[in-house]
């Protein structure tokens, strides 16, 4: 089983520089596939953030769940991407997406207008700036004509969060995969894979990554966690995008998406999103016991065991 962690921000936790590298350095070391690091607007800049963890590290896969799109220009990001892989020999894992309106609209000030199709341009410039030192595009949204060579800088692996039917589509069509979060087992193995893979056999890509975004916590008391649990999530609940696929599984809530359970259990849920067609785990680690650390703890050991 493919499993990578949050080695940065994640839950809405800050990390420090200091934290990030040592984090980084503990994955590598217990054997992760990849160490994850988001984008949000109060803490570290995620692609600077993964170009210092390369310097710390040598075989970990570097991934981004995920840098909002509407605020930073595509040809921009295609260098600061190159440049992360130039830096880590390779192994940048750039996942993308639009984010929701409360954040690109009342954080950025910005339009989310026709997300879908400002998210499938926004690939489109990415691919050929990744493939090209003369870049041409001319679109509805970019037009970019213009050199961008990156020495050592290669094209990474492109991931798209998407959870809706016309952005699974695109993404199949055009991505390498998606990054998930909020979706069950249910939501993954029905909706999520069935889209994404015949969209990307149509267009005659490789079978997509599906990677699954789940907070991950190993309790003894799950009643109690699952509450502390229910307050920490209660947020995501309010955005549309998540209500929706929500809506698509059997969970009623995040709290129930979420991987809280004794060791056993915990095996099991992660086993079953496998099962359902996700091809790797992207865990947020708590620690939701009554000893926080301890169950932080014992939640690494049991992922990195997988």
């Amino acid at each position: 089983m493919r499993v990578g962690i949050f080695i940065g921000d994640a839950s809405g936790l800050r990390t420090s520089v200091d934290e990030l590298l040592a984090n980084a350095r503990d994955a590598e070391a217990r054997g992760f596939t990849t160490g994850w690091v988001p984008h949000i607007p109060w803490s570290l800049d995620a692609m600077t953030a993964l170009a210092l963890a390369a310097t710390v590290t040598d075989r970990i896969e570097l991934g981004t769940a995920v840098v909002p799109t509407f605020p930073r220009h595509p040809m921009s990001l295609a260098q600061e991407a190159l440049t992360v892989q130039a830096v880590s020999g390779g192994r940048l894992a750039l996942g993308i997406g639009p984010s929701h309106p409360v954040v690109i609209e009342n954080m950025y000030g910005l339009s989310y207008e026709k997300p879908a199709a400002h998210t499938a341009e926004y690939v489109e410039v990415l691919r050929k700036c990744f493939t090209s030192n003369l870049v041409a595009h001319d679109g509805e949204r970019y037009s970019v004509h213009a050199m961008l060579e990156v020495p050592g800088g290669t094209p990474p692996q492109l991931l798209v969060a998407a959870l809706a039917p016309r952005m699974l589509e695109l993404t199949g069509r055009l991505a390498d995969g998606t990054i998930t979060y909020w979706a069950d087992e249910k939501a993954v193995g029905d909706h999520v894979v069935p889209l994404i893979t015949k969209s990307a056999a149509d267009a005659g890509r490789p079978a997509p990554r599906v990677v699954a975004g789940l907070p991950v916590a190993v309790v003894d008391d799950v009643d109690a966690a699952r509450e502390r649990g229910a307050k920490l999530f209660s947020t995501y609940e309010a955005i549309p995008t998540y209500q929706r696929i929500l809506g698509r599984g059997e969970s009623g809530s995040p709290v129930d998406v979420a991987v809280i359970g004794t060791e056993k259990q915990v095996r099991a849920r992660l086993q079953a999103f496998i099962d359902a067609g996700a091809t790797e785990i992207c865990a947020t680690v708590l620690g939701l016991g009554d000893d926080r650390e301890e169950s932080h703890a014992a939640t690494l050991d049991v992922l990195a065991s997988l």
